[in-house]
C-alpha cells in the first residue's frame, strides 16, 4: 500500500515536471524567435531624406513599437550579397540589377502579438510600397506556446487530483487494517487529532519520497542525457533551461508531493473518523 502511494506521487510529479520542462523549452524558443521579429516596410525610391526622418519619427510614436531602423539601398545590397552567398543565380540577379532592392524601414515590436497591427498600419502609409513580416510562423509558435500552457495546467490539476484519490484510498486501507488499534485508542479517550497525526505523517512522508524521486530523476535525465544530446541539434530550438528553473520547480513540486500526501490522508481520515 505504501509503495502504491509513493508510486502515485512519483508518476504524478514526474509527468508534471516533464510537462513544465517541455513548456519552458517552447517558451525559450518563442522568446528567441520573438527577439528576431521585424516588420519590414519597403519605401518609395523617391522618398527624400526628410521624408524618411518623418516616417521614422511617426512610426516610433506608434504604440507597441520598440525600435525603428532605416536600411538604405546600398545597405540592402550588401546584406543581400551576404544572405545569398553561394547561390549563384540569386547573386547574379542582384549584381546585374542592384536597383531591385529598395530601401526599407525595419520595425521591432514591443510584443510579438502586435506585429499584425504594425504591419497593417505600415501597409496603409503612402510612403510604403509593401510591408511584410514572418507572421504565419510566429502565429504557430504563439499558438503552440498558449496550447502548452493550457495543457500543462490541465495536466497538473488532473494528475494532482488522481494522486490525492489514490493516496486517500491507500490510507483508508491502512486505517482499515489498523481499525482495532484505532478503536481502542478512541475507547480510552484519544482525540481525533491524536489518531490523525500518525496517518498524516505517513501521507506526508510518502508524498515527499515520491516527489523527491521524481524531481531527482527529471533533473538527472535532463542534465546527464537529454540536454547534452539535444544541444547537438540545429540552433533553432532553445534547450538551455536554467538550473534556477529546475531547482525552483523541484522545490515547489517536492512540497506539492508532500501536500498531496497530507490531503489524501486527511480525506481518508475524515471519512473514517466520521463513520466511527
Amino acid at each position: 500500500m505504501v509503495l502504491g502511494a509513493v508510486l502515485a506521487v512519483f508518476v504524478t510529479i514526474l509527468l508534471i515536471f516533464g510537462a513544465l520542462v517541455i513548456r519552458e523549452v517552447v517558451r525559450l524558443t518563442t522568446v528567441f524567435w520573438e527577439d528576431g521579429v521585424r516588420v519590414l516596410a519597403f519605401v518609395n525610391d523617391d522618398l527624400s531624406p526628410s521624408g524618411v526622418d518623418a516616417l521614422i519619427r511617426e512610426v516610433e510614436g506608434w504604440d507597441g513599437v520598440s525600435s525603428v531602423r532605416f536600411v538604405t539601398k546600398a545597405e540592402a545590397y550588401d546584406e543581400a550579397l551576404e544572405i545569398f552567398e553561394g547561390q549563384e543565380f540569386n547573386l547574379n540577379t542582384i549584381i546585374e540589377n542592384p536597383s531591385i532592392l529598395p530601401a526599407s524601414v525595419r520595425v521591432t515590436p514591443d510584443n510579438v502579438d502586435l506585429y499584425q497591427e504594425i504591419e497593417d498600419r505600415l501597409r496603409a502609409h503612402p510612403a510604403v510600397i509593401r510591408a511584410t513580416s514572418p507572421g504565419a510562423g510566429l502565429e504557430r509558435m504563439i499558438a503552440i506556446r498558449d496550447f502548452l500552457t493550457q495543457v500543462t495546467l490541465v495536466v497538473v490539476v488532473g494528475l494532482a487530483v488522481s494522486a490525492i484519490v489514490l493516496i486517500a484510498n491507500t490510507i483508508r486501507l491502512a486505517i482499515y487494517a489498523r481499525r482495532e488499534e484505532v478503536g481502542i485508542m478512541k475507547l480510552v479517550g484519544a482525540s481525533n487529532w491524536f489518531v490523525r497525526v500518525p496517518f498524516l505523517l505517513e501521507g506526508l512522508i510518502e508524498g515527499l519520497i515520491g516527489g523527491a524521486l521524481a524531481t531527482g530523476l527529471v533533473i538527472g535525465l535532463w542534465k546527464l542525457g537529454v540536454k547534452t544530446r539535444l544541444a547537438e541539434l540545429p540552433n533553432l530550438i532553445r534547450f538551455d533551461v536554467s538550473d534556477q528553473f529546475l531547482t525552483q520547480w523541484a522545490v515547489i513540486l517536492l512540497l506539492l508531493g508532500g501536500l498531496v500526501g497530507v490531503l489524501g490522508s486527511g480525506i481518508a481520515l475524515r471519512r473514517f473518523l466520521r463513520e466511527t
